[in-house]
């Protein structure tokens, strides 16, 4: 369960850029996660919840963001968006010669603190 030191680095990150700014406590963190990015959500709530404790994160809520797959195809020379986390082929024509622009991210979006 990789979800686990995904969590761990993101309050580790949190925690490193509230104190340079001189935050004694993080409210919450908003991150964005794509689809395909193998993450379960669930699975990282539950380490976020766990890992947080005793931190100046202790009372934070992570807030998840999910972005959808998609991509641009270079035969109907389409963009697309699916639902699902993979693509094998083009939604709109079948072809299989597109670019997957978004649904891989894994990004800390936003870091609410107080003093």
């Amino acid at each position: 369960m990789h979800e686990v030191s995904i969590a761990q680095g993101l309050i580790e990150i949190a925690i490193d850029n509230c104190k340079k700014q001189g935050y004694k406590n993080i409210d919450s963190i908003k991150v964005k996660i794509g689809k395909a990015s193998g993450i379960v959500s669930d699975s990282l709530l539950f380490a976020f919840e766990a890992l947080k404790t005793g931190t100046i994160a202790e009372k934070a809520n992570l807030n998840i963001e999910q972005i959808p797959v998609s991509g641009f195809c270079d035969i109907c020379n389409k963009n697309f968006t699916v639902d699902e986390a993979y693509v094998i082929a083009c939604p709109i024509c079948g072809g299989s010669s597109f670019k997957v622009e978004t649904g891989r991210e894994l990004n800390i979006d936003e870091i609410e603190v107080s003093r």
